[in-house]
């Protein structure tokens, strides 16, 4: 994904406006979503909703849909059938929805810094051909802060480590002062230290009261971090606290001959063996 594509992206909002939020409504709602591709489904008859703050993982397998799922709630791509709506309205109209991409799509050769990303959280309020004026800067420091970036605020973007990116493009979503972010594998290549502190954010955008979705490979984390669970194999399988989705009958149905369960004694453990499952998972 290019930078400056993610910027005309960014800036479909300033055509369309801050569309309203009603009180009592969802965040979130999906009806009856399907995504074709080609010949074949990538998301079939998927429907649910969210309330405001929180986080949600969105687990299953490669080819899952979990991507196909965020970029459709982001406006970027077009749903086959049915509707998503963000606080009652199309997706397209929100500037209130962050999309964090897989790091892996971004090209980190581009020649912008960090401070530069994370000023592009404001185009969409501030219009594509203005300048930025000081409280833009002012909302850039503190997002820099929050996420403990501002002594790099300088750097081009490919000088960062895998965990660096991740925490600017959080504070990307913070100056857009986002109420809804969407995180596509974030924690993907991550040592466990850069996890951690990935996770201390979340807790703070927890307490701020922005809902976040975030897709990951790891069900041991989805189970011991998140309080709601969507595990997802092009249809939704179950939705939920993780005790109730990541059972044994919603594992086999998700991963089937990928997913190997055995019995431990803290309960089950879960064996993924495809080539880039994150080894083993444990669900009690």
């Amino acid at each position: 994904m290019g930078l400056l594509s993610e910027i005309r992206r960014t800036t479909q909002h300033v055509r369309r406006g801050h569309l309203p939020h009603p009180v009592g409504t969802p965040v979130l709602q999906v009806a009856d979503l399907t995504v074709q591709y080609g010949g074949g489904l990538a998301l079939e008859d998927l429907s649910f909703e969210l309330r405001a703050g929180g986080r949600t993982a969105v687990v299953g397998p490669n080819g899952a849909g979990k991507s196909t799922l965020f970029k459709i709630i982001a406006g970027v791509i077009t749903p086959t059938a049915g509707a998503v709506q963000v606080y009652g309205n199309e997706p397209g109209g929100h500037i209130c929805i962050a999309y964090v991409p897989q790091r892996s799509q971004v090209d980190w050769s581009f020649p912008a810094s960090v401070s530069d990303v994370v000023l592009m959280g404001r185009v969409g309020r501030m219009g594509l051909l203005r300048h930025a004026l000081p409280r833009d800067w002012e909302i850039v420091w503190q997002a820099l802060s929050v996420v403990g970036l501002e002594e790099l605020s300088q750097k081009q973007i490919g000088q960062l480590s895998g965990g660096q990116q991740q925490r600017m493009f959080i504070a990307r979503a913070l100056a857009q002062e986002a109420e809804l972010m969407l995180m596509d594998e974030p924690l993907t290549g991550l040592d466990a230290a850069a996890q951690e502190s990935i996770f201390r954010i979340l807790d703070d955008l927890e307490r701020r009261g922005v809902t976040v979705m975030v897709a990951l490979h790891d069900l041991k984390l989805a189970a011991e971090r998140f309080r709601q669970v969507m595990l997802l194999n092009r249809r939704l399988v179950g939705f939920g606290p993780p005790e109730e989705v990541l059972v044994r009958e919603n594992l086999l149905q998700a991963y089937g001959g990928h997913l190997h369960l055995l019995p431990s004694e803290d309960g089950l453990l879960a064996l993924g063996d495809t080539c880039c499952d994150q080894g083993v998972v444990e669900h009690v």
